[in-house]
């Protein structure tokens, strides 16, 4: 057998293997990853302090957010999640730190994920904290914006980017209503998701350190590390002398952190670790 597939199957038979997972856990179910097999980034989303700028900005961030949530809900778990909930579920993955904000890992099974970027299905408003469902601001959207609704159809068929939204042509952005928070009436509702400019909060990022200290492996899948938001784990972990275990086709920020890097699709990796350590998944 590989070395490297033995290496794996005998980390997770240890037990305490904490998982930390990326966006490329979820490109089998059709969403796409960040950056390409080289680690360059494809496409700079918008950050917090554009979407604060004014009622333009978030004209824009919403029209293509409400082009794309219906590609973005629709999409299903893949075989991936569906192994990673099956070691979960035979108690040898304690935890997922996600990066992902789609819940395909809750949706295929897994119980203890940390959604270390927030989720989609959720809004927030920044003036008060409310939340929302992110399928009520569809609605409303829809019901204030008919003419968009109907000129956005054509729009469908574009390429959906990482965040779930769509590149759309920006005539059909003018004059757009926003959604009003339904507590304070602000327009200032934003994605649930830890913007680019903004934090993760320091208690979630301390919670995650903890559970990095009692693993005994930290198992990175479908993710390069190629912000520090998910790499410091990996760095904790290497200066507690805790294995760190690499499955993604691509460059890592973390290579030299490693103590293996499996290169190969991680999908077929999973199936294997789940066959080699006994479990009969549904993936």
């Amino acid at each position: 057998m590989d070395p490297d597939r033995t290496y794996l199957a005998e980390r997770l038979r240890d037990g305490e293997v904490l998982a930390l997972t990326g966006a490329g856990l979820s490109t089998a179910s059709g969403l796409p990853d960040y950056r390409g097999p080289d680690g360059q980034r494809r496409v700079e989303p918008m950050t917090i302090a554009q979407f604060r700028t004014g009622a333009d900005a978030r004209r824009r961030y919403w029209s293509r957010s409400y082009v794309g949530w219906e590609r973005f809900r629709q999409a299903a778990p893949n075989g991936a999640h569906r192994h990673m909930a099956a070691l979960e579920q035979a108690g040898l993955i304690t935890a997922t730190i996600t990066q992902n904000v789609d819940g395909l890992a809750q949706e295929a099974g897994s119980t203890n994920v940390i959604e270390l970027h927030g989720n989609l299905g959720r809004a927030i408003c920044l003036n008060c904290g409310r939340t929302v469902d992110r399928q009520w601001m569809q609605e409303e959207f829809s019901a204030l914006n008919p003419a968009f609704a109907a000129d956005a159809e054509r729009a469908r068929e574009l390429p959906l980017r990482p965040d779930g939204d769509v590149d759309i042509d920006e005539s059909l952005i003018h004059d757009i209503a926003l959604v009003d928070c339904p507590s304070c009436g602000s327009d200032l509702l934003k994605p649930d998701v830890v913007m680019f400019g903004e934090s993760v909060p320091k208690e979630t990022v301390e919670y995650c350190f903890a559970l990095v200290e009692r693993a005994r492996t930290l198992l990175v899948v479908g993710s390069s590390l190629g912000v520090m938001s998910g790499y410091r784990f990996a760095r904790r972990a290497a200066a507690h002398d805790i294995p760190v275990v690499l499955v993604n086709t691509g460059w890592s920020r973390a290579e030299e952190l490693a103590d293996r890097h499996l290169h190969r699709p991680l999908q077929e990796v999973l199936a294997e670790a789940v066959a080699d350590v006994g479990i009969t998944d549904r993936g």
